[in-house]
């Protein structure tokens, strides 16, 4: 079954990592832009890693034989110092440009703070005009307020909800988001986000329609091959690989797919 890994950070992965994915059957991922575990100072900084991830992340999975295409933005976790993330977006228009660029993102809340929700609103309006696609991080903890937050900035900047997909939705979260009209999407990810089986069981409660499912796979403790072992979980349950492709490989293709740009 060919899969795609809408949402992970290659950047901090082995060349072992990428040969297990591409050997799973991930044939192609989107990363989007991230904190690199201590904050940037600078925006030359954001910059470089911008340009490396569209750039040498691309030519490392290549050599698997998997496809990588990025989101850019200003992740929450940097949104405090805002003149800082002001300068950085002002930049960022050379960056989604790019070719490899399908998506804004992930933007969105960490603490729930007001430059916080300032940085976001400017990149959601960037979004909206470019006609791009948008990741949206919800906060680990107090999911609920951070949403009730979220889904108020998309209603404020008036931003397709087709073009939304709000990302680490768990139990507590999903019926909103999915009652709002965006697309919804869930991390395996062992520590604050779903295990696989919390997640088939919201994708059978659910359906799969504008449902993605995803690894993350950044620095802390992760797995790059959440979405396959979820997809081996799914067919233990006796599911339709019909079913299940619609969840791991045409849903990544019909979200991002709207930039015109994630073509496999």
């Amino acid at each position: 079954m060919k899969i795609i890994e809408p949402h992970i950070h290659t950047a901090s992965r082995t060349t072992d990592d990428l040969e297990r994915m591409a050997t799973a059957g991930i044939v192609a991922v989107m990363e989007p832009s991230f904190w690199p575990g201590s904050d940037r100072r600078y925006a030359g900084a954001f910059f470089d890693y911008f340009n490396h991830i569209l750039t040498f992340e691309t030519s490392r999975l290549a050599q698997f034989g998997m496809k990588h295409f990025c989101a850019i933005g200003v992740n929450p976790k940097e949104a405090e110092n805002l003149a800082l993330a002001k300068e950085t977006i002002a930049g960022m228009g050379e960056y989604l440009d790019h070719e490899l660029a399908v998506a804004i993102g992930e933007i969105g809340l960490n603490n729930i703070t007001e430059n916080e929700e300032a940085v976001f609103l400017m990149q959601l309006e960037i979004a909206r005009d470019r006609k791009l696609p948008v990741v949206i991080h919800l906060p680990h903890f107090n999911k609920i307020e951070g949403l009730k937050r979220v889904l108020a900035a998309v209603e404020k900047t008036n931003i397709p909800r087709n073009l939304v997909l709000v990302d680490h939705n768990t139990e507590d979260t999903f019926a909103t988001s999915k009652d709002a009209g965006v697309w919804c999407g869930m991390t395996i990810y062992p520590t604050t986000k779903l295990t696989p089986r919390r997640a088939a069981d919201i994708v059978y409660e659910y359906s799969a329609d504008k449902t993605l499912i995803n690894g993350s796979a950044d620095w802390g403790i992760s797995d790059p091959l959440a979405v396959p072992k979820t997809v081996a979980l799914m067919r233990r349950d006796g599911k339709d690989d019909k079913e299940i492709q619609k969840l791991v490989y045409d849903n990544p293709i019909a979200f991002y797919g709207q930039s015109g740009k994630f073509v496999l």
